[in-house]
């Protein structure tokens, strides 16, 4: 079988396929930075002694970590109206991002705290530090380092998760896709090219994180300068 690839047809679509560019990078960052926030603020309350909060987290990490993000979307965009509540699909997929992303970053973060030994927790209350004290400054930020390089995988697994959007009509890279293939039949070719450029962005992602990590934890920075 003879296939002839044919790239030429999809130069008229460059400018379509910047703005989608653009607004997965837009998606990308608020799902990343709300959900890591949400996240975040969900494993502390995890960890609290109050039952009913800790029921109430567990609840919705277990929801979001077993549905898939395209069933969320579609409750938050087709469901939410029944109940008089209509949001439009950028904003119903920026909800959807970050309360997906959040629910599984708690539960890394939750594992993160979680592993903090005793000792720390008994040297911090000899010194007469308040809890939200020793949360501050001897729990999470070793606990976030520790999870830190599964929060990045989880956080470009995300970003690779954009593409769902293009199911309710929001262009993002996925969705100028489906537009340039479906006028110029060229889905081969038109998927190749989408297809390299998510793994681009897979790569800058992950760079960009692990900056990110070595900006905020000093050990790390130090470990990697060799002082440490």
């Amino acid at each position: 079988m003879h296939y002839t690839f044919q790239f030429a047809p999809l130069l008229a679509y460059l400018p379509k396929f910047a703005n989608g560019l653009w607004l997965t990078l837009l998606l990308s960052m608020i799902g990343i930075f709300g959900g890591m926030a949400l996240g975040i603020a969900c494993a502390v309350i995890s960890t609290l002694p109050y039952r009913l909060p800790r029921f109430l987290v567990r609840c919705y990490v277990e929801i979001m970590r077993n549905t898939p993000l395209l069933v969320q979307i579609f409750l938050i965009f087709f469901g939410l109206p029944n109940l008089g509540i209509r949001l439009s699909p950028l904003v119903s997929v920026c909800i959807a991002l970050v309360l997906n992303n959040g629910g599984y970053i708690a539960e890394i973060v939750r594992g993160g705290i979680q592993s903090t030994h005793r000792s720390q927790l008994e040297a911090a209350e000899s010194l007469g530090m308040t809890y939200a004290q020793t949360l501050r400054f001897v729990i999470l930020p070793p606990a976030l380092e520790k999870v830190f390089a599964p929060i990045v995988s989880q956080c470009v697994l995300l970003m690779l998760s954009t593409s769902l959007v293009a199911a309710i009509g929001v262009e993002d890279l996925s969705g100028a896709a489906m537009i340039a293939s479906s006028e110029t039949f060229r889905t081969m070719e038109t998927y190749l090219v989408i297809g390299v450029i998510y793994v681009v962005l897979n790569f800058v992602f992950r760079a960009l994180l692990n900056v990110c990590g070595l900006i905020v934890f000093t050990r790390s920075r130090r470990r990697l300068l060799g002082r440490g």
